[in-house]
């Protein structure tokens, strides 16, 4: 369970490893690591399946390691398990590149796929502790020269290599996970913000989801006074307050009720809205939300939820949202609803697409679906947005 203290992986950096099969990945993570986080051995092939691993790593933080198949892996089950390595790619904040042996065509192709989509990368030479010093210095000149940056030579039994090589991983940490924060940019040491938090069935007894527990965190390290309550003490609790709150938070479902009785100096904004500015593009999902008025009953939405968690009665995206625009627009509104990373690649079938808060995806990876929406013309938003815009107060919604 999450806790106060814990950093969730949709908020650390994802560094991603990607090379041939047997090319050291898995060697280098572990000598960076000084743990053994990878599995290492002989056999090609040994990773499969992306490794997600969460780590504290000095002088960059909290981060994920992304341990990837390799990118040569062949037959069925390897072109599966480079498909996966296709999609830990769009969630990669670094991606650091081994080069091994003498034929590089896969693995510059993979430098410009990470060039293509400004994702910094590390150009490693890995193994030189098996070459000689005049064919270690020939191939990284040629490397350097293939792809207009300086590669390390690295050999994971040296310690030297092995701290240039995490120094090269903080030059090259994105500028803005040093400025992100949920609530920053609304409020200031000393205010006094509300938490309205209805717990459902979606927040098992006992725990807060995790947004929540996000939020409280942010508001916690802005020297801020945070108070919550549930949506059927929010009465009670405006009554005992001798100054209004500089900001209230909601949950998207109850927007309508908390709007009605805040007081009017208060700014009003949903977890989901935080999280949408946080990790995407609110600007993007404000305009795509005003699609709805122009969508009939022939239309599709797509309905993306990041969690694949088991679907409770009354889930917002799989019978609430739905339920929504269907009284908005009609019944034979076609929503379909995607989990996880299943996410299309063409989207063009779709009229609008509503996605979740993302509270368990980076936004690294965000952006790459809102980069894939644009691309195709199609309107994007997330369920905090599509919510206010339904019940009519999207335009006096804090953002």
């Amino acid at each position: 369970m999450t806790t106060l203290n814990d950093t969730p992986k949709g908020s650390r950096i994802h560094i991603g490893f990607y090379g041939k099969r047997n090319s050291g990945k898995s060697s280098l993570i572990n000598a960076v690591t000084g743990q053994q986080v990878a599995i290492v051995s002989d056999v090609p092939g040994t990773t499969t399946d992306p490794v997600y691993q969460a780590m504290e790593l000095h002088g960059i933080g909290p981060c994920v390691f992304i341990d990837t198949a390799g990118v040569d892996d062949e037959g069925e089950l390897g072109h599966m398990r480079v498909e996966k390595t296709k999609i830990a790619a769009e969630k990669t904040d670094i991606a650091v590149i081994l080069f091994d042996g003498e034929d590089w065509s896969l693995e510059l192709e993979w430098f410009r796929y990470f060039q293509d989509r400004k994702t910094p990368v590390l150009c490693v030479l890995s193994k030189t502790d098996a070459m000689d010093s005049g064919t270690a210095q020939s191939r990284a000149e040629r490397l350097q020269k293939s792809t207009g940056t300086e590669p390390l030579m690295i050999s994971t039994g040296d310690s030297a290599c092995v701290s240039a090589f995490r120094e090269a991983l903080m030059r090259l940490v994105p500028e803005e996970y040093d400025a992100q924060s949920l609530t920053g940019h609304l409020v200031s040491e000393g205010d006094l913000v509300l938490l309205v938090m209805p717990q459902d069935i979606q927040a098992p007894k006992g725990r807060l989801i995790l947004p929540q527990v996000q939020t409280i965190r942010d508001l916690l390290d802005h020297k801020c006074l945070v108070m919550s309550c549930t949506t059927d003490k929010l009465d009670e609790t405006f009554a005992t307050l001798s100054v209004s709150p500089r900001l209230i938070v909601t949950d998207s479902q109850v927007f309508s009720q908390v709007y009605a009785k805040k007081p009017a100096e208060s700014m009003l904004t949903s977890f989901s809205v935080l999280l949408a500015e946080y990790k995407g593009d609110l600007t993007f999902y404000k305009e795509s939300a005003r699609i709805i008025d122009a969508l009939t009953e022939e239309s599709r939405v797509l309905i993306a939820e990041c969690c694949t968690h088991a679907p409770l009665s009354e889930d917002i995206g799989r019978e609430k949202l739905p339920r929504m625009l269907r009284k908005r627009i009609g019944a034979g509104l076609t929503v379909d609803i995607v989990s996880g990373t299943d996410f299309p690649q063409d989207l063009r079938g779709y009229d609008l697409i509503i996605q979740c808060g993302a509270c368990m995806f980076n936004r690294k990876y965000v952006m790459t679906r809102i980069d894939r929406a644009r691309e195709q013309g199609v309107p994007m938003s997330n369920y905090g947005v599509v919510i206010a815009y339904l019940s009519g107060i999207l335009d006096y919604i804090t953002a």
